[in-house]
């Protein structure tokens, strides 16, 4: 019997459009900056490391993904240039660059230790991102979660299941 997943079709996955949006390496590290305070093109550049039009492309891409906005600014005597702060949409995105961040920290850090920690800046322990489940709380792994057909799974278009 196949498994219910492969009879679900992967073309509306929320993975793949996310990646659409974040999955290329610069601009998860743009991400990084944002987080980190960036707003200037100039600043971004100078942390992130990409060519100028890459750069560009990345901004714009997050501005049209509605991740960014562009916020006008003029320094007295200059033109009018424009500023990048994140958007609600963006700032939903911490978790998921915290996760590979821990990741990072985890399975390729030098050894002696993260190069950046995340803290509360309240209190100053660290921040740590746990899977849990959302009636009972408890902590999970890859091996207590499954897949299943959500609201919007459409059947695949092959006819048959991939075994």
């Amino acid at each position: 019997m196949p498994a219910v997943r492969d009879q679900i079709s992967t073309e509306n996955c929320s993975v793949k459009r996310a990646l659409d949006v974040v999955g290329e390496k610069w601009t998860l590290l743009v991400l990084r900056e944002a987080f980190y305070g960036a707003r200037r093109f100039e600043r971004f550049q100078a942390r992130v490391g990409c060519p100028r039009q890459v750069l560009t492309d990345r901004l714009s891409t997050l501005v049209a993904a509605g991740v960014l906005r562009r916020v006008p600014y003029q320094e007295p005597g200059q033109r009018e240039r424009h500023e990048y702060r994140l958007t609600d949409k963006g700032r939903d995105l911490l978790p998921a660059v915290i996760a590979l961040m821990q990741w990072g920290d985890k399975w390729e850090a030098d050894p002696a230790g993260p190069p950046v920690e995340v803290v509360h800046r309240d209190c100053g322990h660290a921040v740590e991102l746990t899977l849990r489940c959302s009636n009972d709380q408890t902590p999970l792994t890859v091996f207590d979660t499954e897949p299943r057909p959500g609201p919007g799974a459409r059947p695949t278009t092959t006819g048959k299941a991939i075994r």
